[in-house]
């Protein structure tokens, strides 16, 4: 099932770092920021996941491929990362569920790749330096003077202050009914939405309309709303100013919050907080993380490269007025801010993955503490009546 052939292809850095490898996927050229992934498995996920887009992704783990490709696995609509680094792709496919082999499908959706590179050594060498643009040029493209390389990928716009959220976000709405007794309808807006943010949702008896990231509060209103949900995406949060504001306003009309990745960090800059890109990121399926409410330590899915800052201890003032806040997670790598809680309004985000379909799935539960703070907030409105 593989198309595994030799061509030749080369990854170039921005800094002028270059390795040779083999043409993976489609021919040609792509640019992006180049980033690392430290999943061991689930790479069919990472790859459907609209939050990767714009970036050239290298899987740490050394041998990708071996399961193929299946149609049930995929997060969203299409393959979205810019490009794909692999050390060992699989040259067979071992797996009853497969449809395609992993070469066939970044073929198919146009995604250019390498392969048999040091994967190590690049990894080690983006830790150091931080994460840059880059270049996969394969085929033809390979044979192009090391000069007119280096210009193309110097010329690929910068991670920060991109606003990518159209650009993976469906154009119209979508309902999903929900799964046993029905709690209400919940509003996602799209800014790369994962498929299994939905299921966890719709299993949780909220019916699931998923609205595209032009939405205004008056769309909202129209849903009639139980609750509201920024998914993950791609890009700065610094730069999806349009985004804050309607989330505003979704906390002054009171509405139960609940955002993931994206969402976390654009309730930070709604709470009045700041953004910040981090080094390097944190991309991958193994990431420890403390919920300070329990004590508890999760490992966890990721793929975020921007952070907020906020203090890790002690509960502040928003300073856009929405009361206090505190910091509910904290990553224990780099001591990332991972969770944010307000607890003057029914509002809370976590910069990580608890939908993550690929595993694990300590985070989970978060799901659950969602709806269960739609419950309180219903059951005191109805109090209040």
């Amino acid at each position: 099932m593989s198309s595994f052939t030799p061509d030749p292809a080369v990854l170039v850095l921005e800094d002028g770092t270059r390795y040779r490898g083999r043409a993976y996927g489609a021919r040609g050229t792509t640019l992006g920021e180049v980033v690392f992934a430290t999943g061991m498995t689930g790479y069919q996920e990472t790859l459907t996941d609209p939050s990767y887009a714009g970036q050239i992704v290298l899987q740490t783990a050394p041998h990708i491929g071996n399961t193929g490709v299946n149609e049930e696995d995929i997060e969203s609509r299409r393959i979205w990362v810019a490009g794909y680094i692999v050390r060992d792709p699989s040259r067979v496919v071992s797996n009853w569920r497969a449809d395609a082999s992993l070469d066939e499908a970044l073929a198919e959706d146009g995604i250019v790749g390498i392969s048999g590179i040091d994967t190590r050594a690049v990894t080690r060498h983006i830790r150091s330096a931080g994460s840059m643009r880059g270049g996969v040029f394969s085929g033809e493209a390979a044979a192009l003077d090391d000069a007119e390389q280096d210009a193309l990928v110097r010329q690929a716009p910068q991670m920060s202050g991109q606003n990518l959220s159209a650009s993976v976000s469906l154009e119209s709405s979508q309902v999903t009914p929900a799964r046993g007794t029905l709690l209400g309808r919940v509003v996602i807006i799209d800014l790369g939405i994962k498929q299994a943010t939905i299921v966890n949702l719709a299993d949780r008896g909220f019916e699931v309309h998923v609205l595209p990231q032009t939405a205004t509060i008056d769309d909202i209103r129209a849903v009639d709303p139980v609750a509201v949900f920024y998914s993950n995406g791609p890009g700065d949060p610094a730069a999806s100013v349009d985004h804050v504001e309607l989330l505003r306003s979704v906390l002054s009309e009171g509405l139960p919050f609940f955002g993931i990745c994206f969402g976390n960090q654009l309730l930070g800059r709604a709470l009045g907080l700041g953004t910040y890109k981090l080094p390097f990121g944190h991309r991958g399926i193994n990431q420890p993380v403390l919920d300070k409410s329990t004590g508890r330590v999760e490992i966890t899915a990721h793929n975020h490269g921007f952070a907020v800052e906020a203090p890790l201890e002690g509960v502040f003032d928003s300073p856009a007025g929405f009361g206090r806040v505190e910091v509910s997670h904290v990553g224990l790598n780099d001591r990332v801010v991972e969770g944010l809680r307000a607890l003057d309004i029914p509002a809370f985000s976590v910069q990580y993955h608890p939908e993550a379909a690929a595993g694990p799935h300590d985070a989970n539960y978060l799901f659950d503490r969602f709806r269960d703070m739609v419950v309180t907030h219903l059951d005191s409105k109805k109090d209040a009546e």
